[in-house]
């Protein structure tokens, strides 16, 4: 007698994602994998005693969402943080700021998340003096959508010893004025962290500001601590339908949050946890990649992958270019590492077998790290490494059919175009220049080329809700006349945030899809999404998630 399943989904629109069989009515599931797919009636018949039954309602099921670009650690500690997102206005944004300090006396530093670079308007600059103005007497900071740019206050700056100044590595920057000393924008990583250090929250942006360890070591209180808050992250991620996520920053430390997590039967969401490449670090540093590697290579924790920054962002000027930006003349950005440097450095990586995620806004840097991949491939010979360029915000005619030609991935996020559904048009559009404007965001562009496209949403950066980043990649529109159409259809963005997310991990033959034998990672949503208006995605939800045949939420 077959086991009963101990999970059944039935009376559901079930879209499997899977070419052979696409379309079911009812799931089985068994030791966390998928069993059977069929009819309702074929699938309640292997109903057991024990066998637990969710009706769908007739609404729409789908695989789990694999979100393959986020920091789950650094996010989930914004989760208190004051939001700024879509505020504007002086006014606005001091009783923001007024209501959290009196709402937080105790916090060591004030933070705000998602200040638009035009928080006070199109032509006026954010700067200390302003926050000054809000909240003087206690240290300050806020961060832009991008996490790219700070702003802080005098307070906050003297207590950092920044004021006066700092030496940094090239593409980061403590923005100075005519009287000597800073304005209060703080350009990128090595600029921001000597503020983050004041919160006291350093330890969950170890990850992507050393790629290190945290020192001293943890107390067992801290060690407490920092799982209880990687579990508020990964409850979140959960209450979104995400059942896998692939981690953009990364240390040893939040892989062994993680496994003890796993260790405690309390890990909902599935992680892939990189190494973290940065500068001053030498080649012989990748050794511990490859460690990470071979220590973390299940289905729920893993490692395998190295990230790597080449540049910043394009609305602080950051981002590196071939030509200068529209609106800066002369300024091409600067790029973290020298064609040769990242060609011996990617060469390395692909050399110990290990996947390669480079975060390039830039076409300047997209094309490095292009040049460096193919580097690789002559020194090591082709393989199906599947190497990612982050972001790819910007590209050359050029470079677009060397995706395909390379077999890298372009992992893309429906929510950064500008005009769309995080971030306004200036000052990016300026940035990028007209003559740009038909070679940036080319999610379609770059897929038609018969590449493989995954989507994300970068979270904390863009709101983790792949619902919200179906919703844009269906409904964007172009921001000016005779600009190509980048949307996707609606079963292109769902496979763009499943299929393509496994294929990404090297996971396409255990989810991604919902097929018997592969892993029991499904999102139940409280309507049909294919009856729904394109314009209306926004509003479906998650009713249940499933995740290795377990209910890690229920709305």
């Amino acid at each position: 007698m077959p086991v009963p399943p101990e999970l059944i989904v039935t009376n559901a629109r079930i879209i499997t994602m899977d070419d052979a069989n696409p379309r079911a009515e009812a799931i089985a599931i068994t030791d966390g994998e998928i069993s059977e797919l069929g009819t309702a009636s074929e699938i309640e018949t292997l109903k057991g005693p024990g066998t637990k039954v969710i009706d769908a309602g007739g609404n729409s099921v789908l695989p789990g969402f694999i979100e393959s670009h986020l920091h789950i650690f650094g996010g989930a500690t914004e989760l208190s943080h004051l939001q700024l997102g879509g505020l504007k206005g002086f006014d606005t944004l001091r009783s923001s700021l007024e209501a959290h300090a009196a709402a937080r006396p105790d916090d060591v530093l004030l933070m705000g998340q998602g200040a638009d670079y035009t928080i006070l308007s199109d032509d006026e600059p954010l700067t200390r003096l302003h926050l000054d103005r809000i909240v003087a007497d206690r240290p300050v900071a806020v961060v832009a959508p991008d996490h790219h740019t700070m702003w802080a206050n005098t307070k906050a700056l003297e207590m950092a010893g920044i004021l006066h100044g700092k030496t940094v590595n090239p593409g980061n920057e403590v923005v100075m004025g005519p009287d000597g000393l800073a304005t209060g924008e703080l350009r990128e990583t090595e600029a921001m962290t000597p503020v983050v250090r004041i919160a006291g929250e350093n330890r969950a942006r170890l990850g992507i500001e050393t790629g290190g360890e945290p020192d001293p070591v943890p107390t067992p209180e801290e060690w407490e601590a920092d799982k209880a808050t990687m579990r508020h992250g990964l409850a979140h991620a959960a209450e979104h339908g995400i059942t896998s996520f692939h981690n953009m920053d990364g240390n040893l430390y939040q892989l062994e949050l993680l496994s003890a997590l796993e260790k405690d039967g309390a890990l909902t969401v599935r992680a892939q946890v990189p190494f973290h490449f940065k500068k001053p670090m030498t080649l012989d540093a990748l050794e511990k990649a490859s460690e990470m590697a071979r220590r973390y290579r299940g289905d729920w924790v893993k490692s395998g992958m190295v990230k790597i920054f080449m540049d910043g962002v394009l609305e602080s000027g950051t981002a590196y270019m071939v030509e200068p930006y529209a609106d800066m003349p002369g300024w091409h950005g600067e790029p973290y590492f020298d064609d040769a440097e990242f060609a011996a450095l990617a060469t390395e990586i692909d050399r110990r077998g290990l996947q390669i995620a480079v975060h390039a806004i830039g076409d300047g840097s997209v094309r490095t790290v292009l040049n460096g991949y193919e580097a690789a491939r002559r020194s090591n010979g082709a393989r199906d490494s599947r190497h990612r360029v982050e972001h790819v915000e910007v590209i050359t005619e050029p470079d677009i059919p060397r995706f395909r030609e390379l077999g890298v991935i372009a992992s893309m996020q429906p929510p950064h175009p500008p005009g769309g559904m995080c971030f306004p048009l200036e000052p990016t559009v300026s940035r990028i220049g007209r003559k740009r404007w038909h070679l940036s965001y080319l999610w379609r562009t770059i897929k038609a080329t018969g590449a493989h496209v995954v989507f994300a949403s970068d979270w904390p950066v863009s709101p983790i809700d792949p619902i919200a980043g179906i919703h844009a990649a269906v409904t964007r529109k172009p921001w000016a006349d005779n600009l190509p159409d980048q949307s996707f259809t609606l079963h292109e963005a769902i496979a763009a945030y499943t299929v393509e997310g496994a294929y990404a991990e090297f996971a396409e033959h255990r989810k991604g899809r919902l097929r018997p034998g592969y892993l029991a990672d499904l999102v139940i949503l409280n309507g049909d999404i294919e009856a729904t208006e394109p314009e209306a995605l926004i509003e479906l939800r998650p009713q249940f998630t499933i995740c290795g045949g377990h209910v890690t939420f229920e709305r």
